[in-house]
């Protein structure tokens, strides 16, 4: 038996398309899912070209996932492209950095509108139909700032310890009735997020002296992971939040 194996399974990957959710959407298509690609422009279709390659199914919906509203058309769309969901996703994000005494209220609205509402609601819209077919995978992207307080980006510090909550609070709810709620919380990736850290030769080296792997993350990196919590090697995992942070987290 093949405990990974994701072949029939229909997942969606909010901010699928690129960086780390273009990784996880290309990894779970290796492991023999279809994929549902959220985006929020369809400009790059990189992802979705890999997917179509290995002879995988793939569907794009372009949503602005803070806006709520557009939220019921990502599920409805999905089951009546596929008829199911079997597993999702919730990668979309942004953060802004500003010092926390100057930090606008607009940027803090936008980040927990993105990073928390639309994972909560998602997770609620999909959950419900995962109840009445008895199963399903839900994985939510949570941060090494689920666990610390960073420096000058308090809005996404609240939103990643939040994720890390209600990924805890829906498991609570959700295991008696075969959904498995975790998360995935990645250290320091090479992606477009931190570009300006990376750029920034003594942050850099200040990062890459506290990893005890010695490098920066990549995409390939969440493969893996994701493919084992989207999958039925998982299935006694109920709220946990897994590091993938080259360990990051023991120092």
């Amino acid at each position: 038996m093949n405990f990974f194996d994701l072949t029939g399974k229909v997942a969606i990957v909010t901010g699928g398309a690129v960086g780390l959710g273009g990784g996880i959407s290309l990894g779970l298509a290796q492991a023999g899912a279809d994929i549902v690609i959220v985006t929020s422009n369809d400009r790059n279709r990189e992802t979705q070209q890999k997917i179509e390659a290995l002879g995988r199914k793939v569907h794009t919906i372009v949503a602005n996932l803070s806006d709520e509203k557009e939220l019921p058309r990502v599920v409805s769309e999905t089951l009546s492209v596929f008829g199911k969901i079997d597993i999702l996703v919730n990668n979309a994000g942004i953060i802004r950095r500003t010092p926390a005494a100057e930090h606008p209220a607009q940027d803090w609205h936008d980040v927990i509108n993105l990073n928390l509402n639309a994972t909560f609601f998602l997770c609620q819209l999909v959950g419900r139909e995962m109840i009445k077919q008895g199963s399903g995978k839900i994985i939510n992207i949570a941060s090494m700032l689920s666990f610390q307080g960073g420096i000058n980006v308090p809005g996404y510090t609240a939103s990643k310890h939040a994720v890390a909550g209600i990924t805890k609070a829906l498991a609570n709810e959700w295991a008696s009735k075969g959904v498995q709620v975790n998360a995935i919380a990645p250290g320091y990736m090479a992606t477009d997020n931190t570009a300006a850290l990376r750029a920034d030769e003594e942050r850099s080296s200040q990062i890459l002296v506290r990893i005890p792997a010695g490098r920066w993350g990549t995409t390939e990196d969440l493969q893996g992971p994701a493919v084992f919590l989207a999958s039925s090697a998982s299935d006694y995992m109920n709220g946990h939040v897994l590091c993938v942070d080259g360990g990051w987290m023991n120092r």
